[in-house]
């Protein structure tokens, strides 16, 4: 509880309808409100740091009785933070709804904040933006063409890059493409032996998950054609193509369903023993 000591002013002007006049305390709080300013600028900092839920517990540890909405309440009143044009502006799309609808977020590459959002992800919002908005220096931004033709015509002489994020994902992508193009290379080579269409059923043959998915597929096949089903009536129960199921049908035995895969041949190969 506080308690106030205020001076109250009488007018003694005829001609305004009020005589009396409390005097304003405004530095502790505003007429009307519930809270302190110094206890709303705390409930502020505890709801842009934690948001509703979590703050709620803060506060409640504090000794603030301020629920969830109250919080936000007061985070929602801020005003928007006025934010000039940056000299580093980042551009980068973001889903809305993952495969339907798509945005723009325009961010400040030196300060880290987002300033703003285009709706879609195409080169006229973003060249709109620039062009109402000069002085930017360098756009960082990913691979679209769409942000670079954006950027082209709002920004001619802005510089392009990409930022660090893009170019490490490019990176592993790369890398990643390499690798499985090389694939064969890592493992232990091995004579190919022609398929056996005398091989027992008994024998375990190789191992692994692919092998399993095959014995499998082919056990489910036979079963299959020995209850009657014809081929093209099990390619339609099982959501197959009629040549995989063909396949599995004429392999007298799982094991030679088994193909051995060999990369395929590149422009590079003439000149690979040149390395």
């Amino acid at each position: 509880m506080i308690l106030l000591t205020v001076r109250r002013f009488i007018c003694g002007s005829v001609h305004y309808p009020r005589r009396t006049f409390a005097e304003p305390f405004t530095p502790l709080t505003s007429p009307y409100a519930r809270f302190t300013r110094r206890l709303n600028r705390t409930l502020e900092r505890i709801g842009l740091a934690l948001a509703g839920r979590a703050g709620s517990r803060l506060a409640a540890q504090l000794g603030f009785d301020a629920g969830r909405m109250t919080l936000l309440r007061r985070v929602m009143a801020l005003p928007d933070p006025q934010s000039s044009t940056p000299r580093v502006l980042g551009v980068d799309d973001f889903a809305t709804r993952r495969g339907q609808s798509y945005a723009t977020v325009i961010t400040d590459g030196e300060r880290h904040r987002p300033i703003d959002v285009l709706p879609g992800r195409e080169a006229a919002p973003l060249a709109a933006w620039l062009t109402a908005h000069p002085g930017v220096e360098i756009i960082r931004r990913d691979r679209a063409g769409a942000y670079a033709e954006g950027a082209r015509l709002g920004a001619p002489d802005a510089l392009q890059v990409a930022d660090r994020f893009h170019l490490w994902q490019g990176l592993g992508r790369a890398a990643e493409t390499c690798v499985a193009a090389h694939r064969e290379c890592l493992r232990v080579p091995t004579p190919p032996t022609p398929p056996n269409t005398d091989m027992p059923q008994g024998d375990p043959g190789p191992a692994g998950r692919r092998a399993q998915r095959k014995k499998a597929a082919h056990a489910l096949v036979h079963e299959l054609l020995k209850q009657g089903h014809s081929r093209r009536a099990i390619a339609r129960h099982l959501g197959w193509g009629l040549n995989t199921v063909l396949r599995y049908a004429s392999a007298p035995h799982w094991q030679n369903t088994l193909r051995e895969n060999h990369p395929r041949p590149s422009r590079l190969d003439p000149y690979k023993p040149l390395k």
